[in-house]
């Protein structure tokens, strides 16, 4: 059986927060360890997100994928109708964890460089990496695990506080792609 991620997140960053309190920070060549650690844990996840994004463009999925997007909670906005091909959505993906590992890099250099906190460094070059191998285009193309049930597209919005603020689920089924293709909600993405 497999643990939640979330869990296995909270009971990694407990661990790494009673160890921190044993790290001497204030030696340099300890600091400077840290931080070299921090940097090796985000040239992988960068070298992964790039091995991935060879595997989508060798691949050339052109398979069409249909769904209806929610709108964004609290915009009054309908739903949208999206039509796309596997490579483009996985492309589409890929960009927004790239994005997301850009804002956790800048986050980070503004905690630590200005701010002067130097523990989160240590959580912060373990828990992006385990999310890297945890993510669906990672398991798919990297790990080669098929792209069926959690991780066929569209994926899955994650649950929790985010998938909640994205708007909730993405529809599949025959009757909301329909509903929303008669309405003119949306439309072809460009690939």
């Amino acid at each position: 059986m497999a643990l939640n991620p979330q869990i296995t997140n909270l009971v990694i960053i407990l661990a790494f927060m009673q160890i921190s309190k044993k790290v001497p920070f204030d030696d340099p060549n300890v600091l400077n360890g840290v931080r070299a650690l921090y940097v090796l844990s985000n040239v992988i996840i960068a070298g992964i997100y790039f091995y991935v994004q060879a595997q989508i463009n060798k691949k050339n999925d052109m398979t069409v994928v249909k769904y209806v997007e929610p709108a964004p909670v609290g915009s009054g906005e309908d739903p949208k109708f999206v039509a796309t091909t596997v490579k483009a959505y996985d492309q589409e993906q890929l960009k927004s964890l790239f994005k997301a590992q850009l804002m956790g890099v800048g986050m980070m250099g503004f905690m630590h460089l200005y701010m002067q906190y130097t523990n989160p460094l240590l959580i912060q070059s373990i828990i992006p990496l385990k999310g890297a191998f945890e993510g669906n285009l990672v398991k798919i193309h990297l790990l080669g695990h098929p792209a069926t049930g959690d991780l066929s597209r569209p994926f899955k919005a994650s649950g929790g506080l985010m998938g909640a603020m994205q708007g909730g689920e993405i529809k599949t089924d025959k009757k909301s792609i329909e509903a929303a293709e008669r309405a003119g909600r949306g439309g072809v993405k460009d690939e």
